[in-house]
């Protein structure tokens, strides 16, 4: 078929489609859609008073926040020992008032003239090889510790530096003693590790339009991906005055992912230290004698699937003879209590395979407990003994995602729920535990700011309450909180629809799905906002838009994000099919015949896995810098989740591998910089597509970095889901600009 003919059946189909959807879905995506689309944030803008905004402690006892009232912006100060609220007209005189000014000083001289040639900065994926060579002193000062060459060298202060004392010879250019250097407490033994480096992997990108030169720039940067070599430790401890040395046994700290948080222990008689197993199913904190070298287990997490290690935390209390552990060895996150001097037989407190045993050896103990997770520990309070933290799940009438703010005792006695309403909360604690400033609301509900007694949760003054009426005025129209059943028909899923401010329930609305599945956390709003980017803008098009959190992510329990493991095209998928007809069985206005889906790094992979594995139910997907191939992606984020060595679920969950299937329309965005996900990873995909044959658009955003498409990828994405969910052409970008 010529190119003349296929362009004519192409435009016969869009009559077609056209002629065969509802005669309301005509009325939508057209001009004035798109300027409510393009100006709803500045529509909303200002339109919410008696928000307090930037709260903050100045001290123990004084607290300031901005307010936007109706005769303009204030600048609040409260004493919370007496509840006094005091309003100023500038923030010079709340600095004044309070005896502060947080202003930063004026540098004398002339203004500094921008530098030549390209300042190059540690880029955060990049290692660092821990050789640079300066001095560490002792405890006392008399001494000082420093790396020369690829050894440890010792030097008094103030003799000669030709006065030095040499204490290893073993360190090569191939495995050196690091400069993370540490002396014991008493000044006695020297903490060090040698170093095995490995050759690095680099990704390359061209900067084709640099603002300022005329020629293109090629960039480099170090990025390590799923099944590279990692650099490994090896642990020593120096007796300084002998120059004795022992060396820590590889048999607990094999293959390493990582080995660090290296510390000593208050009496000097051992470093504790935490390993990272490669493939993050084991997980281990340990201690190293300074007599022996030998190493012994305190804790050990061993999981069949991963340890969640980014979400551990851990605090040494009681002089350093006990160790507040956070753990999912019950299946939900909490807090243990561990004798560190233990005889823990080299197993430790001890985690099963599955994750489901609460079992501890060695004088360990559970401090929470129940179908609920942690959040954070923001203070242990070892002379009180009390731990303050946040959780969510507690309270099974609510919003299980709903974060909440509580204390309790170190015996796991006295729980106390400081911040009791049902709502997403944000506190803000006094320097010395004795107020909370908490902000709580929902995605519907006005934000309100609470001074409470951080003691029994006592409500002492309510600050603020916020006032949307100039918001709902304006036409705004918050989204809806909607729950339906999981694939198993028991567990709940949460989600939030988004419907334009001009909804009208007698007419049919494509419904798009906005997805960031990626586990390890979980992704629908919870609080108040005028407008829930990418989600409200789209929305006023003419749209159904959508967001869930299916099973895959975090915060619902260990036995829910595992079925992310070794398997991330599932994504959820299977819950958010059933979520969305769930929600078009109670609305009939939601068309699940037209039904697409977007999102960006892990939800642009998802976003394409939609129509390549669910293209009976997802009609078309846009995809913007999407991490394809999960071997193409940075080691942390995909071996976390898909394991290690590198095995065939890789490629079971590969977009590039599974690309002859698309059969739907697809929009691929990726920008020339992206420094997140490897643009390699697009271009790859958009390989594959090409070798099948498949029909598909690709945007690059030339100087862009890790992006969903910015504002000319927000028109693409509105023209692509216009054109191929309403079967109707967009409005022309002339006649957008001309309104």
């Amino acid at each position: 078929m010529s190119l003349h003919n296929q362009f004519r059946m192409k435009k016969m189909a869009a009559v077609v489609l056209t002629a065969l959807l509802p005669a309301a879905a005509a009325a939508q995506g057209a001009v004035a859609d798109y300027q409510r689309a393009f100006t709803i944030n500045a529509k909303y803008a200002n339109k919410v008073t008696n928000q307090a905004q930037d709260v903050r402690w100045r001290d123990s006892v004084t607290l300031s926040y901005q307010v936007v009232r109706p005769e303009g912006l204030r600048f609040v100060a409260v004493n919370a020992a007496d509840g006094t609220q005091t309003d100023y007209a500038t923030e010079a005189e709340l600095q004044q008032a309070l005896g502060t000014d947080t202003r930063q000083p004026r540098r004398g001289g002339a203004p500094q003239q921008r530098p030549f040639g390209r300042q190059k900065q540690r880029h955060w994926m990049e290692v660092d090889e821990e050789r640079d060579a300066y001095p560490v002193a002792s405890p006392d000062k008399k001494f000082e510790a420093y790396i020369e060459g690829e050894n440890v060298v010792v030097h008094e202060t103030g003799k000669p530096w030709s006065e030095k004392r040499i204490l290893t010879q073993d360190g090569t250019l191939g495995c050196y003693y690091s400069n993370r250097l540490q002396w014991s407490p008493d000044g006695r033994y020297l903490f060090a590790y040698k170093r095995r480096p490995v050759q690095k992997r680099y990704v390359y990108y061209v900067e084709s339009s640099p603002a300022d030169q005329l020629q293109p720039i090629l960039h480099q940067q170090e990025y390590a991906k799923p099944g590279d070599e990692l650099p490994q430790r090896y642990p020593v401890i120096i007796h300084v005055e002998t120059g004795r040395r022992v060396v820590a046994p590889t048999d607990l700290i094999s293959n390493q992912y990582d080995l660090s948080w290296f510390q000593w222990t208050e009496d000097s008689r051992e470093v504790t230290m935490e390993y990272n197993e490669r493939g993050h199913k084991v997980y281990r904190v340990l201690a190293m004698s300074a007599e022996t070298g030998q190493l012994r287990t305190i804790v050990e997490e061993r999981f069949e699937t991963f340890v969640n290690y980014s979400r551990s935390f851990r605090q040494f209390i009681n002089g350093g003879r006990q160790l507040i552990w956070m753990s999912e060895r019950d299946g939900w996150n909490h807090l243990y209590l561990f004798d560190v001097n233990a005889e823990q037989g080299g197993k430790g407190g001890k985690s099963s395979k599955s994750g489901r045993d609460s079992r501890l050896s060695g004088g360990g103990r559970q401090i929470t407990s129940g179908d609920w997770c942690i959040r954070e520990v923001l203070k242990v309070d070892e002379e009180a003994g009390v731990i303050y933290f946040s959780a969510s799940g507690m309270d099974k009438h609510c919003d299980p995602y709903y974060v909440k703010y509580y204390r309790i005792g170190l015996d796991g006695k006295h729980l106390v729920c400081l911040t009791p309403a049902d709502a997403n909360h944000q506190a803000r604690f006094s320097g010395d535990y004795r107020y909370l400033a908490d902000t709580y609301s929902t995605v519907s509900t006005a934000p309100v700011t609470e001074l409470r007694s951080a003691a029994d949760g006592r409500l002492l003054k309510t600050l603020e309450t916020a006032d949307l009426s100039q918001l709902t005025a304006a036409g705004w129209r918050a989204p809806e909180v909607f729950v339906a059943k999981a694939r198993d028909g028991v567990t709940d899923i949460w989600g939030l629809i988004h419907r334009p401010s001009n909804f009208d329930p007698q007419k049919t609305y494509p419904v798009i799905e906005y997805i960031y599945s990626g586990p390890g956390d979980a992704y629908v709003p919870k609080s108040f906002r005028p407008v829930h980017w990418p989600c409200g803008d789209l929305a006023e098009l003419g749209f159904i838009v959508v967001q869930m959190d299916g099973m895959g992510t975090g915060w619902r329990g260990k036995q829910f994000e595992d079925v992310c493991y070794k398997n991330l095209k599932d994504a959820g998928f299977p819950d958010r099919r059933l979520w969305i007809k769930a929600a078009a069985e109670k609305y009939a206005y939601m068309d699940t015949t037209r039904v697409g889906i977007f999102g960006c790094s892990a939800g642009g992979q998802e976003s394409m896995a939609a129509v390549l594995f669910h293209g009976d139910f997802y009609k078309a997907a846009y995809s913007a810098c999407g991490c394809h191939d999960n071997r193409m992606d940075k080691i942390w984020w995909n071996e976390q989740w898909m394991g290690w060595p590198i095995d065939s679920s890789y490629v079971a969950s590969s977009n590039v591998e599974n690309a002859w299937r698309l059969q739907r329309p697809l929009m691929l965005v990726v920008g020339e910089l992206d420094d997140n996900v490897d643009p390699a990873s697009t271009m790859q995909v958009a390989n594959a597509l090409i070798k099948a044959n498949k029909d598909f658009e690709l945007v690059v955003i030339p100087g862009a970095h890790h992006t969903m498409g910015e504002a000319y990828g927000d028109h693409k994405r509105y023209d692509f889901f216009v054109r191929h969910l309403m079967g109707v052409n967009p409005p022309e970008w002339q006649a957008l600009n001309a309104k």
